[in-house]
């Protein structure tokens, strides 16, 4: 064995060796109990960052550490390889994206391995490649075949660069797209959606199932999906009748939460994009209108709807009826409202909503009070204007037979005289709206649906997926998507009656392909159907996933919708893909940033003791941000692992921080786990050179030090398995193992089977963290098998029993001495051992003792004159 710990060296011997031995395939034994474990898969940009090697170190400590304890072990990795920035390369390299992709993937993959992940890489998935995005079409038209999958005309957040449609998470507060930094636009395109909202209230009611997800991700989920109970109340507009424009065209609904308000309605608003606005809108106010809908369509939803935005409208000229009241309302436009949300109109109570009332103060709108905190303010309350909105409940005046009734009970009355009268009805509404899919761009899967002009949109037929993507086309980045423009690919004959059609030139939203991932890997390589029932039914659902807080709403919600709804097709039998959920903190880094002009500079090039802009001399800010390459803060996983190695880099990565926070990068805490290996290297090395000459008495029969060095042994097996299991506290349990390796190194008793027991114990429970030393030193003490098929440990209950305790010796409170004793004396013999220790009788010589107190396991204090 060498004398010098090596870790390039050693790290790259026994990657070799775990590949070409197969080390971790995933098992097919079915006896065994099984554990699915999994990180989310990476974006192949071309490198790896400190983030993944975080989320990744995290998912293999957990999937090591479970395969040692018996379980059957799922641990893959694949590629989230559709997607803009694939595209937008190969528009600004001339490369094609495939190229582009598969390049990156290499190159990952590799980094990946360097990094000694126990993945199962035959179960790896891509999801550009046709034998992935094949069943990625199929699945679409599962959800097409049950009536979930539809098209319709709506307003979309438009990028004029990219020229694709953008969600409302890519735009940023200032309108802007995420990416291309374009001013977004508002266009309205016929779309595909999914009907994630036929699953809102299962999505929202089988969040109390995930007792192992966090309760942020579950509350972020909830407020996303955002029920709410209300009515649903309709108002006539005033000009039309009921023989006008096929059935509720003459009406104006609105849902809202709050029908005890509805006799303080004083107008009502719709969105500029609602099919009314055009019918409402009188001759006189017709160009104003206009103009007002044109300039909101340059808006995006974010800047319309942002709290620190003024709320802006217009009147229509129009009029409602408040059927409640019979009084006439005006009806206005405003950029608040958007059409997508609920009816696309709301019902204006300024007396009792904070946004109605600011609206109604600046358009000089109606206010009237339905609402008053107690009975006592019914006397006075049409006599005192408002101050501000009263937005609680409270007694209900000015509303007819209603008044004097609590607002709660009046909500009750009020819906069953609506329905009653034929103007409305109790309704559970919900924020989540259905999922818009369709991208205008190249690199995704192609919308496996042929529009015929005869029959109308035609699924693809089975046989005929993967619809693939074509290569020979052009990477303008400008008009049309690439494949609208490839005529040899868009004009086929329609598979029901042959009539000249053309294909679906939208591709699918990049959140597709990962709401179903997971469930391709246990039958990564079927090629005839998307997996086998029987092999994924097995394995899930992921007993514990991994990934970044960023990720909480969008991408798991999708795959719980995903989940349920292969379900409800036979092909699944849980509800729920994910068990446990770990959201792991950022990666931070110092960074040091002018606040005058906002620009960063490179770590490099500031003196941390001094920090100032090289260009103006002024003094920079300095604090920490999360690793990027704006921020000039990155730290190059390949650099860490080249100076100190992979096992260094997991163990910092681990021991810096509780997963789930933020974890601060710091040079010396790296160094710092490099010194550790190394003295565990030195320990190992040390012991293997000299071996152990003692034969192993019965336990009665070890020393005190043996007893001392078993006791802090089966400790540490204790408190590693305790923090590798439920929150996972992968901080404490490495400093466990620091506490067990100084306890081997200063024990007493070298030449015993005990030492021996601590050395191989150490070396079994830091394998999961440090795979690679490990595995090194455990051969050089002569095993042949490889630590990582080694059982997990079980600590001794009857080791961690100390023989004896340290007992405190106090004089009038103060400590003057400590001294050991049996474990299980009891007060007087621990009063005489007090009394008869050295220390005892040095404090008590021609002292009066008035009192003794004696605490079991702890101290003797004695009260003297």
């Amino acid at each position: 064995m060498q004398s010098q710990y090596n870790p390039t060296e050693i790290e790259e011997k026994w990657q070799q060796i775990w590949e070409e031995q197969g080390l971790y395939q995933t098992s097919t034994e079915t006896d065994k109990p099984k554990f699915y474990a999994l990180s989310m898969f990476p974006y192949p940009s071309g490198n790896l960052h400190m983030g993944h090697v975080r989320n990744y170190t995290i998912t293999d400590v957990i999937a090591r550490k479970s395969r040692m304890q018996g379980y059957r072990v799922l641990h893959p990795m694949g590629w989230d390889a559709f997607g803009l920035p694939a595209e937008n390369a190969a528009i600004a390299r001339g490369i094609h994206p495939a190229k582009w992709t598969y390049q990156n993937i290499s190159q990952m993959r590799s980094q990946l391995k360097r990094l000694g992940l126990s993945y199962d890489w035959d179960c790896e998935v891509t999801t550009c490649s046709p034998d992935y995005y094949k069943w990625t079409q199929w699945i679409f038209l599962q959800f097409f075949n049950a009536g979930l999958a539809y098209q319709k005309e709506a307003a979309v957040n438009w990028d004029p660069v990219d020229q694709t449609v953008l969600a409302n998470e890519q735009v940023d507060s200032e309108g802007r797209s995420w990416r291309s930094g374009a001013k977004v636009e508002r266009k309205l395109l016929r779309q595909w959606f999914l009907k994630i909202t036929d699953y809102a209230e299962e999505l929202l009611k089988d969040l109390d199932t995930l007792t192992g997800w966090p309760e942020r991700v579950k509350l972020m989920q909830a407020n996303w999906i955002g029920k709410s109970v209300g009515a649903y109340l309709e108002f006539p507009i005033v000009g039309l009748d009921d023989s006008s424009d096929q059935g509720l065209a003459n009406k104006i609904g609105v849902f809202t939460t709050r029908p005890d308000t509805v006799y303080g309605v004083t107008y009502v608003v719709l969105a500029p994009e609602h099919p009314l606005t055009a019918k409402v809108t009188t001759p006189d106010q017709k160009a104003a209108v206009e103009a007002f809908i044109e300039e909101v369509s340059n808006q995006s939803e974010l800047e319309r709807t942002a709290e620190d935005k003024p709320k802006r409208g217009i009147p229509t000229g129009g009029k409602a009826i408040n059927p409640f009241t019979g009084d006439e309302i005006p009806i206005l436009i405003a950029d608040y409202v958007l059409y997508e949300y609920g009816t696309g109109a709301v019902m204006g109570v300024p007396a009792h909503d904070t946004r109605d009332f600011k609206f109604a103060q600046e358009k000089q709108l109606p206010i009237k009070v339905v609402i008053v905190p107690t009975s006592d303010d019914v006397e006075t309350v049409n006599d005192t204007p408002l101050e501000a909105a009263y937005t609680e409940p409270g007694i209900v005046v000015n509303s007819d037979q209603f008044n004097g009734m609590d607002s709660p009970k009046a909500k009750t009355g009020i819906i069953e005289y609506a329905e009653q009268q034929g103007w409305g009805k109790a309704r559970v509404q919900y924020r989540l709206r259905d999922w818009l899919i369709s991208r205008q761009r190249y690199w995704g899967a192609p919308i496996p649906v042929i529009h015929c002009p005869n029959c109308g949109a035609v699924p693809v037929p089975d046989q005929d997926l993967p619809v693939e993507l074509p290569e020979d086309v052009d990477f303008s980045g400008r008009g049309l998507s690439p494949l609208a423009q490839l005529d040899s690919w868009v004009n086929v004959p329609c598979p029901n009656c042959g009539t000249p059609a053309k294909r679906e030139t939208d591709t699918m939203d990049t959140f597709i392909d990962s709401s179903w991932y997971f469930l391709r890997y246990p039958d990564a390589k079927n090629d005839s159907a998307v997996f086998d029932s029987n092999k994924t039914n097995d394995w899930m659902g992921v007993d514990q996933y991994v990934g970044g807080i960023e990720h909480a709403i969008l991408h798991l919600l999708y795959s719980r919708f995903f989940t349920k709804v292969l379900r409800d097709r036979g092909l699944l039998t849980i509800d729920e893909p994910f068990q446990r959920l770990l959201t792991q903190g950022m990666v931070q880094n110092t960074a040091y940033k002018n606040t005058k002009t906002g620009k960063y500079f490179a770590v490099v090039d500031i003196d941390p003791n001094d920090p100032k802009d090289p260009e103006t001399g002024e003094p920079l800010a300095v604090f920490y941000e999360k690793m990027s390459k704006s921020k000039y803060n990155g730290v190059a996983p390949e650099d860490v692992v080249a100076k100190y190695g992979t096992d260094t880099a997991r163990m910092f990565i681990l021991f810096k921080a509780p997963p789930e926070k933020d974890l601060e990068w710091d040079d010396a805490d790296v160094e710092g786990q490099f010194r550790f290996l190394n003295r565990v290297w030195r320990l190992v090395s040390d012991f293997a050179a000299n071996g152990s000459t003692k034969s192993s008495p019965s336990n009665g029969d070890l020393t005190k030090p043996e007893k001392d060095l078993r006791r802090a042994i089966h400790t540490a097996i204790k408190e590693v398995t305790e923090d590798l299991e439920g929150e996972y506290q992968f901080n404490t349990a490495v400093s466990e193992l620091m506490k067990l390796s100084n306890g081997i190194t200063d024990a007493k008793c070298k030449d015993s089977p005990v030492y021996k027991e601590g050395i191989e114990t150490l070396i079994t429970l830091l394998a999961p963290f440090a795979p690679h030393i490990a595995e090194e030193l455990w051969h050089s003490l002569g095993h042949s098998s490889s630590i990582h098929n080694q059982p997990w440990l079980e600590y001794d209950p009857d080791a961690l029993v100390a023989d004896e305790i340290t007992l405190v010796i106090q004089i009038k409170g103060k400590t003057r001495g400590t001294i050991q004793v049996p474990a299980n004396s009891d007060k007087a013999a621990l009063e005489t051992y007090a009394r008869e220790s050295e220390v005892g009788q040095r404090y008590l010589e021609g002292k009066e003792i008035k009192k003794v107190i004696v605490v079991p396991g702890k101290l003797v204090n004695f009260v003297v004159v």
